[in-house]
């Protein structure tokens, strides 16, 4: 089961980032800066225990990243991973951010999550806000993979002179009732 992270899942979360962190995975996670974005963290489930943890992080008006994503060992190839990058993303796509980032080793794990390979280069956003700050930079070797939510799609088709929405027979409409019409239809 993914959920919200609540304040007494903060030492499981803050558990397993470390051990990742120790493995040179991801990069560190102090307590009190688990607690200030709270709200960005999803867990995963098992038995009533805390397996997974995933944050979605917003670094601009157009991207997100999902950030510290932990599966315990034992947890680990029974879809946890896919689950939680899956709820993040339709966050995203809840909130409308075009693209969602992921800085990763694990390329093949993102590629079937929908996620493509991009240079890294492109995302200044992420580079002035956190990367600058990172023990890594400017020599970072994780592979930046980005995937484009539905709100990417309409903002492109709006741009380009309009959504026509097929299901009323092809009358024009805007793209907040497309969206909430795939979200409504999507809860059905």
């Amino acid at each position: 089961m993914i959920r919200q992270a609540t304040m007494d899942d903060v030492e499981i979360i803050s558990a397993l980032i470390a051990n990742y962190a120790q493995q040179g995975l991801l990069l560190p996670r102090a307590v009190q800066s688990i607690c200030e974005t709270l709200l960005n963290f999803r867990v995963a489930e098992l038995d009533g225990k805390v397996v997974g943890v995933a944050a979605l992080h917003i670094l601009g008006d157009d991207l997100a990243e999902i950030r510290s994503l932990a599966i315990e060992g034992s947890a680990q190839g029974m879809g946890l991973g896919k689950a939680l990058v899956a709820e993040l993303f339709d966050l995203a796509e809840l909130l409308r951010i075009p693209r969602v980032l992921a800085l990763t080793y694990q390329e093949a794990f993102f590629t079937r999550c929908g996620f493509h390979v991009i240079e890294k280069g492109t995302l200044r956003q992420k580079i002035w806000k956190d990367c600058i700050h990172c023990r890594k930079f400017p020599i970072c070797d994780e592979i930046a993979m980005i995937r484009h939510t539905s709100a990417a799609t309409l903002k492109n088709e709006v741009a380009d002179g309009g959504v026509r929405d097929q299901a009323a027979g092809g009358a024009d409409a805007k793209p907040e009732d497309l969206f909430i019409s795939t979200r409504l239809s999507a809860l059905m």
